[in-house]
């Protein structure tokens, strides 16, 4: 098996024991649900994905961390007209996510339950018209800040997927990581559109608050909402 050549942004990929509905739903759900060959066992050559044969020609958006899918299950149903392709990583996650998309049956959904950098390499050009990166794993340490997601061998093939005009949407509690996300993000190809809301009801229209917002809340932490644009 080939490794991938670069270094995971995220941490652990498994906690407590699954339940086994969640077992459950990995198990029977995951396989249907996923975009195509992604990992570098199943596609060496890292050949791309055909959308337009799994979306049937839809608008594709991108959720890079999805969490529990909080977020992505209420971005898919308010936005029958697009279809998600979410990430997660973390298996208890990816299960819960799972649980979600079987009780609302969405079809518009699909799931890679690994790192967002394999499937991005997999990803067209220009196929994605809107990209969530929320609540990202913020590597506080500053030996680990070179793992964060807004790094240049994260956010190059990021640019690179995303289509002229797309929109880039970035929260997070950490200020540093604001700081680290408005100096990286435009070198490779996005335009801030200079709005910076810390307050979840001046947010995103079709904005929907996660436990992990929540919890930044509770605990005194002040939320970033930051837009980007690709540009041509």
């Amino acid at each position: 098996m080939q490794d991938a050549p670069w270094r995971n942004f995220y941490g652990r990929i498994r906690g407590k024991a699954l339940k086994s509905s969640h077992e459950r739903y990995l198990r029977e759900d995951l396989g249907r649900l996923s975009p195509g060959p992604v990992g570098w066992e199943e596609n060496p050559d890292r050949v791309p994905l055909d959308l337009a044969e799994l979306f049937g020609g839809k608008p594709v958006w991108l959720e890079i961390g999805f969490g529990s899918g909080e977020h992505l299950v209420h971005q898919a149903a308010a936005h029958p007209e697009v279809a998600i392709i979410g990430c997660e990583p973390y298996l208890n996650g990816v299960a819960s996510c799972l649980g979600k998309l079987r009780r609302t049956k969405l079809d518009n959904v699909a799931i890679h339950a690994g790192d967002a950098r394999d499937l991005m390499d997999v990803l067209p050009d220009g196929s994605v018209k809107k990209a969530f990166l929320l609540y990202p794993d913020p590597w506080p340490k500053a030996r680990h800040h070179r793992r964060r997601f807004v790094t240049p061998e994260h956010l190059e093939p990021l640019a690179r997927v995303m289509a002229p005009g797309a929109e880039l949407r970035v929260a997070t509690d950490i200020p540093d990581y604001v700081r680290q996300t408005l100096e990286e993000v435009p070198k490779v190809g996005f335009v801030w559109t200079a709005e910076r809301a810390t307050d979840w009801r001046e947010a995103w229209d079709d904005w929907l608050s996660t436990r992990y917002e929540q919890k930044a809340l509770r605990e005194g932490r002040v939320p970033h909402y930051l837009t980007f644009i690709r540009t041509a």
